[in-house]
């Protein structure tokens, strides 16, 4: 049996529960994002570079009713701004996050952030009782609607998750102080949105 280039990780699995903060996937099954990855890798679509060699992230037109994972921050829905300290998983530690419980826009695309197998098999070696590897050369680790083709900046505090290391639920990439300050220049205007669809 051949190895799918492009396979669901259990983490991105989150995309799909309904109080995941981000985006919520809708209109579609896990299996059937991970088929319109693989016809779009078959056909050529691109991968883009991520934050690290180990990411990339692939684009694939919206048209389902899924939503942004994000949205502006106005004086009109500012008040409706929530925060708490929220973990991803269990085992993970929990840091302190800000979100809307408000709808989104309808995402005009999906951005599919991938990593490498070889990365996902270290991280794994961190939570071997609840993260799978699958055979693949690439796995799905979130998905993230946008309005535009391009990928959001990564939050400071995923930055900062990354730095501190796989123990904390990283990847152990550092920071890079530019990309900290365009992300911090994009989240200080945007917030996630907890609930979106």
């Amino acid at each position: 049996m051949q190895v799918p280039p492009i396979a669901m990780t259990d983490f991105a699995l989150r995309n799909w529960h309904p109080e995941a903060s981000g985006t919520r996937i809708l209109g579609l099954s896990p299996q059937d994002l991970t088929n319109r990855c693989n016809a779009a890798m078959a056909q050529g679509a691109p991968l883009v570079d991520g934050y690290a060699p180990f990411c990339k992230h692939l684009f694939l037109e919206n048209d389902t009713p899924t939503l942004c994972g994000f949205a502006p921050i106005t004086p009109d829905n500012a008040h409706l701004l929530r925060s708490g300290y929220r973990a991803r998983r269990e085992g993970e530690m929990p840091v302190l996050e800000r979100w809307f419980d408000t709808p989104a826009p309808r995402a005009n695309w999906l951005d599919v952030i991938l990593y490498s197998h070889a990365q996902m098999l270290l991280e794994a070696a961190d939570y071997p009782e609840d993260q799978v590897v699958p055979d693949c050369d690439w796995g799905i680790v979130s998905i993230i609607g946008t309005l535009t083709p391009t990928e959001p900046p990564m939050p400071p505090i995923t930055q900062w998750r990354n730095a501190l290391g796989r123990e904390a639920g990283g990847s152990g990439q550092p920071i890079d102080p530019a990309s900290y300050a365009k992300a911090v220049a994009f989240w200080d205007q945007h917030a996630p949105v907890k609930t979106a669809g």
